[in-house]
């Protein structure tokens, strides 16, 4: 709060950002800082209602030193219930009768945002929200404060603590520059989700009551997530909407492809889940040909083109692999050609080969 003169927290009424959002209202009021702070929420139309509540009440709470920026816009949003669907439009005007839940007041649509287009995803939407709000402030600094921890995911870890992470802010590794002027701060980036859970009892912070629901019904601490349920990280938890919000639930059945059959088979091996096991008479090339047969047409293009891609990169341009592996490839008689330069930051060397359908090691 020293260092810049506008700053905003993205608040998606989870745990994390949620524990984030605390942090800096607490510390506003403690220190009576003459100022507001952002914050952008993008409203995902389904959620559960206990989710919309926690945000209702947290935004109306604070608005004499809060800014609040709901979004309930119509881009892009992955879907992993469905084949025949690979993204689903929150708040699409043409789906007004099925919207799961109704528009909030006060929100901001996409006719808010000079630079919305229909090809966005949500997550470009954010990117592009940081440099928006930044110069709607006209601000000299400005920083938007995320709530991720790198225990959630390897993608996360790898956020704060990868090597080619090199435009940090003053060298602090938690920060990312996005433009002049503009970064991104993860402040949070150690917590353990123990952390989150006595940080909010020490301090007698609210939250979503989702989550007491949630352990009620015996998941653990690691499976409770209020994200969008439509993305492969909640698939496994998606039939849990039937018995918390049975309404809702038959409100996402019928706006989004698949939901139903997700419900069921979420978490298992009909979704692709965990372990899968080669079947008899197949080898891993006939198995998965024999699988895009029983996928839409589009979709098994889309998957053919991406293969064929990825074919012709390990034969033209090559993987880089370990010394390591690349002994053990030899080892095994596997036909390889190794290559001494690389455009890639790394000792590993480039191999090119022809794809393999089966290898006794990693």
């Amino acid at each position: 709060f020293n260092e810049f003169d506008n700053i905003y927290v993205s608040f998606s009424g989870g745990k994390d950002s949620g524990v984030l959002l605390n942090l800096c209202i607490d510390h506003i009021r403690k220190n009576n800082l003459d100022r507001k702070m952002g914050v952008f929420h993008i409203d995902y139309e389904a959620q559960y209602t206990m989710t919309t509540e926690y945000v209702d009440e947290t935004l109306s709470e604070n608005l004499d030193i809060l800014e609040v920026y709901r979004c309930c816009i119509p881009f892009k949003v992955t879907t992993c219930t469905s084949m025949h669907q690979s993204y689903w439009r929150p708040w699409e005007s043409s789906k007004k009768d099925i919207w799961v839940s109704k528009l909030p007041k006060n929100s901001y649509t996409e006719k808010d945002f000079d630079f919305y287009d229909e090809s966005m995803w949500d997550y470009e939407f954010a990117e592009k929200f940081t440099n928006w709000y930044h110069e709607k402030k006209q601000a000299k600094k400005t920083c938007c404060l995320v709530g991720i921890r790198t225990d959630e995911s390897l993608n996360r870890w790898r956020a704060i603590h990868s090597d080619k992470n090199q435009n940090k802010y003053n060298e602090i590794k938690w920060t990312k520059t996005i433009s002049e002027n503009v970064i991104n701060a993860y402040p949070i980036y150690d917590l353990k989700a123990r952390d989150v859970w006595i940080s909010n009892y020490r301090n007698d912070w609210s939250y979503n009551k989702l989550y007491d629901v949630f352990h009620q019904a015996g998941l653990t601490i690691d499976q409770m997530r209020v994200a969008s349920p439509f993305i492969s990280e909640g698939t496994d938890t998606l039939k849990l909407y039937k018995v918390i919000e049975p309404s809702t639930w038959g409100r996402l059945i019928s706006r989004v492809n698949g939901v139903n059959f997700t419900g069921l088979y979420g978490g298992t091996t009909a979704m692709g889940w965990r372990s899968l096991k080669l079947q008899k008479n197949h080898t891993w090339k006939s198995y998965m040909e024999f699988l895009l047969t029983t996928l839409p047409k589009k979709a098994s293009e889309s998957y053919k083109n991406k293969l064929n891609t990825s074919i012709v990169f390990w034969k033209n341009r090559g993987g880089v692999l370990s010394d390591d592996v690349i002994e053990k490839l030899r080892n095994r008689n596997i036909k390889i050609e190794v290559r001494g330069n690389t455009n890639y930051r790394t000792i590993k060397k480039p191999v090119l080969m022809d794809y393999l359908d089966d290898i006794d090691i990693k």
